[in-house]
């Protein structure tokens, strides 16, 4: 029997190490961007096109390299960051993987060009499918550009699996933000098919976080800064109005390498209890230095997932200083601890202490408790006459008691004759079909008499269904009504929910909205469908983008659907909204027109029918 076990050859093994190191077209961006920061660039510029999938390149002001070294840093297992084992446990780069470069060639068509700062000429190497094509001499500045191609030419299957253009370049976003605001202190810039997207100045982290995030954040951010011997937390967390419905703008950094971490983000949520809604998430960026022994980022393949050695410590700093900053900028509540001077004037304090009050307070079984041994738990015995008058103490305490109680059962019985009347008014409606009054319970509820009993219609619930109804037929190419604004409204967006909102445009518009691009980054908003209030243009449109990216993971439903879904919770009519009864009437006209008027499109019953025999058998025992 031969021999079936063999070597595989370079470029298979590179393929499959390429399927764990570059899964995607960002999995190439944060390889060569962590480069170019360990390089020390100060400047740093990103070129993609077709989302990264025709081309990626970075290009920076580094050190550079030298002929070898370039040469070098396509093998496997290469590396000038680590020399010993030791070195794993003091990593303080960024990107110190050795088979990064080598995956990048293994599946795409690479060129690159270098020079150090000490050659009098640069190197140029070109490499397709793991094989170095071409090695020449070349006239360069002092840095590195190096140029992907073609990303995953020779695995046409691999290429399939790649999703559409915006999802793909939403990805290449979100590395470059991590990335370029790690880096406050470098220049970044990032061109999309010749469309610059981000230009970011070096700066301070608070100048970045703007830049990246918007504008509007700039007086929205409260500084946290604590050191302590075993870490260091700094950065920004957004003020409560902040706040939004999906965690988009949350960044961790330990050592300045961004990192997912569960178990901060509650750290971090928890310091904010009590001063936001259950469903909303704080803004933040917060970076931990600490010293690298102290964890390990070897635990995940793209490094964004590490170990603390001490995870409840770090829980508590982090916690703790967030708390801090809140309470140092009031925007929560904290103890102060500073004495009052109005304390100062008072007689226990200003008068002196004299010897007869020293003996009285000495003797006494107070001070004795607190300064002699075995005294915890001791009672001291004490005349009975003390305690002769306890019940004219009690008595009164328990006979209000018993008068709140006889009020309270009083109140009780009141309101079940007031239920019982208001069921007999409804049964009595059950033989008319117009003209009859509505009833709104909590400001919620909606009961309605039919000929066999009674109905009780969820408001919101209600709505919901007769707008995603409409908001359907809009978005399936029907005629929509679109409410033109007298005075068009300037929106500016991030840079990432700029991509995002781009990217939807033709969804948007189809559904009531006229928005038009205008500039980096800002948008004109012509008009808007008839649901949405004048004035609140500019939120419903923010609101819609949020709840959008809340609902993206949700692979069931089109991008179009998605944003009915979403525009509909936005536009439905709230629990808790006070109705008349026009109103009232006309919302249960509506619902009943539609196609599917008991659920809606989340499948929840927008209404309850209670029938008369049903409500006889609540109130028959036998």
């Amino acid at each position: 029997m031969s021999d079936i076990i063999q070597l595989l050859p370079d470029n298979i093994a590179n393929q499959i190490a390429a399927g764990e190191v570059i899964q995607r077209p960002s999995s190439a961006v944060k390889e060569l961007l962590e480069n170019a920061v360990d390089a020390g660039a100060t400047e740093i510029k990103l070129i993609v096109n077709d989302a990264g999938k025709a081309l990626i390149q970075v290009i920076d002001n580094g050190k550079g390299m030298s002929e070898t070294d370039a040469r070098m840093a396509f093998e496997r297992h290469a590396t000038s960051k680590i020399k010993n084992i030791e070195d794993l446990f003091r990593i303080k780069t960024m990107g110190f993987r050795g088979e990064a470069l080598a995956s990048i060639a293994a599946v795409a068509q690479v060129e690159l060009k270098t020079k150090k700062s000490a050659d009098t000429v640069g190197t140029y190497i070109e490499i397709e499918n793991s094989a170095v094509i071409k090695q020449e001499p070349c006239a360069y500045n002092v840095g590195t550009s190096i140029s992907m191609k073609n990303l995953f030419f020779n695995v046409p299957a691999r290429r399939n699996f790649l999703k559409s253009n915006s999802v793909e370049m939403r990805h290449i976003v979100d590395e470059f933000i991590r990335v370029s605001m790690a880096f406050p202190n470098v220049f970044f810039s990032l061109t999309s098919n010749g469309q610059e997207v981000f230009h970011l100045e070096a700066g301070n982290i608070k100048q970045r976080v703007v830049q990246i995030l918007g504008n509007n954040y700039n007086a929205k951010l409260v500084p946290v800064k604590e050191h302590t011997d075993y870490l260091d937390v700094y950065g920004f967390i957004g003020k409560p109005d902040t706040a939004k419905k999906t965690r988009g703008d949350q960044y961790f950094f330990v050592n300045n390498r961004y990192i997912k971490s569960a178990y901060l983000n509650h750290a971090v949520n928890t310091a904010y209890d009590s001063l936001l809604p259950k469903d909303s998430f704080p803004s933040y960026v917060l970076f931990i230095d600490l010293d690298p022994e102290q964890i390990d980022i070897n635990v995940h393949p793209t490094k964004q997932e590490i170990k603390f050695e001490d995870e409840k410590i770090t829980y508590a700093f982090v916690q703790a200083a967030v708390k801090h900053a809140l309470a140092q900028f009031s925007i929560a509540p904290s103890l102060d601890f500073t004495l009052n001077a109005n304390i100062q004037s008072l007689s226990a304090v200003s008068n002196p202490f004299t010897e007869e009050k020293k003996e009285a307070a000495s003797s006494s079984n107070l001070y004795k408790t607190f300064t002699q041994k075995n005294q915890a738990h001791f009672i001291e015995k004490s005349d009975k006459n003390e305690l002769k008058h306890w019940k004219d103490f009690y008595d009164p305490a328990s006979k209000k008691y018993e008068d709140e109680q006889r009020e309270t059962n009083k109140e009780k019985q009141e309101t079940r004759n007031g239920e019982q009347e208001t069921i007999f008014q409804i049964a009595n409606f059950k033989h008319q079909t117009l003209n009859f009054e509505l009833t709104q319970l909590h400001n919620t509820y909606i009961i309605s008499p039919t000929p066999k009993g009674f109905m009780l219609i969820h408001q919101q619930l209600a709505h919901e269904r007769i707008l995603y109804e409409k908001y359907s037929k809009a978005a399936h190419q029907q005629q929509t009504i679109t409410q033109k604004s007298l005075f068009p409204v300037n929106l500016e967006l991030g840079a990432a929910d700029a991509v995002l909102l781009n990217e939807l445009l033709e969804d948007v518009n189809a559904l009531g909205y006229q928005i038009e691009p205008f500039g980096n980054n800002s948008f004109v908003i012509q008009g808007t469908p008839a649901d949405v209030l004048q004035g609140n243009e500019k939120n419903s449109l923010e609101l819609l983008l949020e709840q959008f990216k809340h609902f993206s993971s949700d692979i069931k439903f089109s991008k179009r659907e998605k944003l009915v879904r979403c525009i509909t919770r936005q536009n439905a009519i709230k629990a808790g909204q006070s109705l008349s009864q026009k109103e009232m009437q006309t919302l249960i006209e509506d619902l009943f027109k539609c196609q599917t008027p008991n659920t809606t499109a989340t499948g929840n019953p927008t209404f309850m029918e209670f029938k008369e025999d049903y409500l006889d058998r609540m109130f028959t025992k036998w």
